[in-house]
């Protein structure tokens, strides 16, 4: 495993972390003992970073990493995220007692007296325009509740007006080889500010694993099945939101592109790491062969300059005009 520094907090993070929002729910049926033997696989193979959230499975993701925190001595860094609990979710709802409320609940998930990272999820745009909020994260670090603070956000406006504030560490974004955008103006800004980058839904949703077809069904309870047009939340944390039949094709010609002995996840993950200005990748993992297969990402060649422009020329023809403008 490498690791890559985390902002200005001083944490070398490993490049490939864990996304634990599958193990908590809305990705069909899972359970714990899975769950439990993907986390030890990713920790066996030097993975230290684990991004959560207290409505992932309501608390079932936390809890789950505290167990695997009582079951390890290694040293594991927890990032996970509040806000969401909130309805309905409004800004009006963004006070300092509420976040205080919050926090409180995933430090008795967590078994912790010290959040090592905590992020507002996706909140209204408004937040980023309200000094108040940041304030209370502030406050929240003052009062020994949390180490230190960042965003997920849906949209780079979002980030870029988040990292205005001094004490925001971290920036969680969706970006993959189906949302480029991130690349651009905001990456640039964030290594500036020294401002970490964690890449959420990097194989969109499963898009670029290589593994779905046109007739692949998705259980009732999976957001792949029940979001595709945002009924349940933002429709970009689905398929990145890209029309799953285009997004299919798109596969295809990328495919074509992954040398020979390759996963098409690993090498889309791969893809991500080109990127310096990431500090990791959060692919999430069911079980520990997933686990293991994100793991070893790290162990394969960086792309050549005529995969990255191959890559580029497929997402500008196929793409761009779905995504980049909105997010």
């Amino acid at each position: 495993m490498k690791y890559r520094l985390l902002g200005r907090t001083g944490w070398e993070v490993s490049e490939i972390s864990f996304g634990a929002w599958a193990i908590g729910g809305m990705w069909g049926k899972q359970s714990d003992e899975e769950s439990m033997a993907a986390l030890h696989r990713a920790i066996d193979l030097g993975v230290n970073f684990i991004d959560t959230a207290d409505v992932y499975g309501d608390g079932r993701s936390e809890r789950l990493v505290a167990q695997l925190r009582r079951e390890r001595s290694e040293k594991i860094y927890v990032a996970t995220k509040a806000g969401r609990r909130m309805a309905p979710h409004t800004i009006a709802s963004y006070t300092e007692k509420n976040l205080a409320e919050f926090v409180e609940r995933s430090l008795k998930n967590l078994e912790t007296d010290c959040l090592d990272l905590l992020q507002l999820h996706c909140p209204p745009v408004e937040a980023y325009y309200r000094p108040e909020v940041f304030a209370a994260l502030d406050k929240l670090m003052t009062d020994g509740k949390i180490h230190h603070y960042g965003v997920s956000v849906e949209k780079v406006e979002e980030a870029l007006k988040a990292i205005e504030y001094p004490n925001v560490q971290s920036v969680q974004i969706i970006f993959n080889m189906f949302r480029y955008r991130p690349s651009e103006l905001f990456f640039h800004e964030a290594k500036k500010r020294q401002v970490g980058i964690l890449a959420r839904v990097p194989l969109a949703s499963g898009l670029l694993s290589g593994r779905l077809k046109r007739d692949t069904s998705f259980e009732s309870d999976d957001h792949r099945q029940f979001n595709r047009m945002g009924q349940a939340f933002d429709y970009g944390e689905t398929f990145s939101g890209v029309d799953y039949e285009v997004g299919l094709q798109a596969v295809e010609e990328l495919r074509a592109l992954v040398p020979v002995g390759a996963k098409m996840a690993q090498w889309a993950l791969r893809w991500i790491l080109m990127f310096d200005a990431v500090t990791c990748a959060i692919p999430g993992a069911r079980g520990p062969k997933q686990a293991e297969e994100n793991a070893l990402v790290v162990d394969i060649p960086p792309l050549t300059k005529s995969e990255l422009t191959a890559v580029q020329k497929i997402y500008d023809q196929r793409i761009r005009p779905l995504v980049h403008h909105r997010w």
